[in-house]
Formats: structure tokens, C-alpha cells, sequence
């Protein structure tokens, strides 16, 4: 997997603005050249096995991720590219090219020169400018609307169903590894711990499963692997964003949280949604594996309330347009006395608001029913 390749920088940004564009070798050259040789100053994050730099572009940004210890986590790195390589969805983060580069150095050892294999394992994604979620977990002055955290919420859900659908499992799901674009579409990362199932698998057993405490299923000490781990971490995520703050809460009490914080007016429609994502995350966190919801149970149900919501806020649109626009009939009908015994059926008033307003069929068909009786 060495890098051999001849990849530009106008290359590598023509791959960062095309969306159909695969993944590719990338020279180390090349990722030096784009973060000013690894500088300090392009430093934008740090964990325990990696560096992530910002590489500059003529017209845009990337990510740069500079493994460290490579020979200590050779497979990890494979294991990363491998599932990266598998994995395209708008909630996963777009992963650009790799590069695996090793070269001979010459190094003193007990008093001689002796040549030495040089490791370097990069990767380089896309650059997503509002960083990770646990920021706006932990900052109050980053409190995210309601509106914002069930976007974030169901994208999460989104991406992790596509994961397992492509019979990845993350393994090492948490508020840090899931990064906010522009728009605040929340992004999966850090593929370093995942593992990828072979068609009939659904568990594999091994004896070193890492993590992080708090978002790491309890059942990880009897060394299976299963889907079930991620939605573990799936909930206590939710449970994060809902609360702030780690722990079981329940129902009632995320609700009451809640309330406090929604405007009146859409109050009701958005307390469905807390309710439901928080019965979701509670069901997650279960110590029984075989208890918590798959993935596929859990987009049904977060589908069914948003499409439930957006009915009744758009039926709440259009009976306030009709109620105004039936207003505006009224007054401007003629006011002479032959023209005043002129009245309009309330179906063709309705008939003319649909047809100005341009209102879907499926809305405006029990408008016309009701009209009728």
C-alpha cells in the first residue's frame, strides 16, 4: 500500500468538489506540501494514535490525519482504510485518499549506521469547519435548538443504519467522533477501531475490544462483537444530546427539561419528537443486547414522527392561509345590492385558495371534504 502515486494538488481538489470521485493513493509529498510540512500552526485536533492537520487548497480545505506509532497499529490502519473505502453516505465523513508511505533511513544503532524502514500512514478526508458534537454538549454558549439536535439526531441514526447495512461496525461511537458540517448534517469519523463483517457474519470474537467508557457497551469484557455495540453507544449518545449530561434520565423528565425550553407554539409537535428520541435512547443503553432496537427499527420510527409533524405543521399552514384568504374573499366582494346577493359556495373558495396557493392534494383534499358536508 505504499504510495507511489503522482497525485497533484489541483487533482486533489478537483476529488474534494466531485462528489462521484474515489478515494485514491495519495503521495506524502503531496500532504506535506498542502499542511506546510505538518506545521504546528495547522494543527486542528490530537487524539491517542493520530494528529489531524488542515490542508490548504487553491479554492478549499481538507483534513489530514498523520497516524503516529505506525508500527504498533499497522492493522488498525488497514482496517480503517479498508471500511473507509466501503463507506459513502451524507453521514459519514467523506474520505478523500490514504497514503502509506515507508522509506529507508539510515540510524545509528550501538555505535554503527544501520538502515531503518521509515513508516508514515496518512489519511485525508474532508475539512468540516464546525468541528466535533461534544463541543456543543459541553459549551452552554453552543446550545443547539431543538430543531438542530433532531437533525443531528437522526442523521447519526442515518449514517450508523447505512454502516451496518454495509456490515460495518464502528465500534468507538461518541460525541467526538461525530463531526458538524456547514449546516450542522452530522458526520461519523474515526473509523480507526471498526470492523468489517463478512456477508453471514454477525459477531466476531476477539480479545482486545477498545472504546470509550461511558459509550462502550457493557457486554465488551466477554470479547464478542456484535451490531448491538453500536447502538449502545448510539444511545448514550442521544441521551448526551438531549440532556447534556451522561446518565439514565427518564421519560418524563427529559420532557420536563424540554418544555421549559420550546416556544409555545410548536411546543406540542416537538415534545412527540424529544419523547420519542428519548424512549429510543433509553431502549439503546439496555444491558441486554438482545433488547436494544436494531437500526432499521429505530429510522422507522424517527421517519413516522417526522412525517407526523410535518403534516401537522403544514395542516396548521394551510388552515391559517385558508382562514386569512377566506378573509381577504370577503372583503372583497361588491358592495352594491345586486352584488351582495351574490355568495360564493365555501368549495369554490377553497377551490380558488388551492388553486393561487399551489397546496398539494393530500392537504387540501379534507379541506374540500368538509366543505361538502
Amino acid at each position: 500500500m505504499d504510495c507511489l502515486s503522482s497525485m497533484t494538488k489541483s487533482d486533489l481538489e478537483r476529488m474534494l468538489f466531485d462528489e462521484t470521485a474515489e478515494p485514491k493513493a495519495l503521495p506524502l509529498s503531496l500532504l506535506a506540501e498542502i499542511t506546510n510540512g505538518f506545521s504546528d500552526k495547522q494543527e486542528i485536533g490530537e487524539g491517542g494514535f493520530a494528529v489531524v492537520y488542515q490542508g490548504m487548497l487553491n479554492g478549499g480545505k481538507v483534513a489530514v490525519k498523520r497516524l503516529s506509532k505506525t508500527h504498533l497499529y499497522e492493522k488498525e490502519f488497514h482496517r480503517e482504510v479498508e471500511c473507509l473505502m466501503m463507506a459513502k453516505h451524507k453521514n459519514v465523513v467523506r474520505f478523500l485518499g490514504y497514503c502509506a508511505d515507508t522509506q529507508g533511513s539510515a540510524e545509528r544503532y550501538n555505535g554503527k549506521f544501520v538502515m531503518a524502514d521509515v513508516q508514515r500512514r496518512l489519511l485525508c478526508f474532508e475539512y468540516l469547519p464546525n468541528g466535533s458534537l461534544d463541543k456543543y454538549i459541553i459549551d452552554t454558549s453552543r446550545k443547539l435548538q431543538w430543531r438542530n439536535c433532531y437533525k443531528i439526531i437522526q442523521g447519526i441514526c442515518q449514517g450508523l443504519h447505512y454502516l451496518h447495512v454495509k456490515r460495518i461496525v464502528h465500534l468507538d461511537l461518541k460525541p467526538a467522533n461525530i463531526l458538524l458540517d456547514d449546516n450542522l448534517v452530522p458526520k461519523i469519523a474515526d473509523f480507526g477501531l471498526s470492523r468489517c463483517f463478512e456477508d453471514i457474519q454477525s459477531r466476531v470474537f476477539t480479545q482486545n475490544i477498545g472504546g470509550t467508557l461511558g459509550y462502550l457497551a457493557p457486554e465488551f469484557g466477554n470479547g464478542v462483537i456484535t451490531y448491538k455495540f453500536d447502538v449502545y453507544s448510539l444511545g448514550a449518545i442521544i441521551t448526551e444530546i438531549l440532556t447534556g449530561e451522561k446518565g439514565y434520565h427518564t421519560v418524563d423528565t427529559v420532557v420536563e427539561i424540554w418544555s421549559e425550553k420550546l416556544e409555545k407554539s410548536h411546543s406540542d409537535i416537538q415534545l412527540q419528537q424529544v419523547r420519542v428520541c428519548t424512549e429510543i435512547g433509553i431502549e439503546c443503553i439496555d444491558s441486554n443486547p438482545a433488547k436494544r432496537p436494531d437500526t432499521q427499527n429505530i429510522i422507522d420510527r424517527l421517519n413516522e414522527i417526522g412525517s407526523m409533524v410535518g403534516y401537522m405543521e403544514t395542516s396548521v399552514i394551510t388552515s391559517q392561509l385558508v382562514e386569512s384568504s377566506l378573509d381577504e374573499l370577503h372583503q372583497d366582494r361588491p358592495k352594491t345590492p345586486e352584488e351582495t346577493s351574490f355568495e360564493v359556495s365555501s368549495s369554490l373558495k377553497v377551490s380558488l385558495i388551492i388553486h393561487k396557493f399551489q397546496i398539494p392534494i393530500h392537504i387540501c383534499y379534507p379541506l374540500l371534504v368538509c366543505c361538502l358536508y
